[in-house]
């Protein structure tokens, strides 16, 4: 998951995001103070085999 993070004066938002082509295009797009970041999450089946 991606997810891009927006600051302005008195909000802050979050937009999440499937791949990282969809993150990337959204986040050329936006203006203000932002982070692309990319959500690993640990308990997903495809990384069991790599902490055994």
């Amino acid at each position: 998951m991606w997810v891009i993070t927006l600051y302005s004066n008195k909000n802050t938002s979050m937009f999440e995001f499937d791949t990282e082509k969809e993150a990337r295009e959204a986040f050329k797009n936006i203006k203000g103070c932002k982070i692309l970041s990319e959500i690993i999450y640990f308990n997903d089946h495809c990384f069991a085999s790599a902490t055994v």
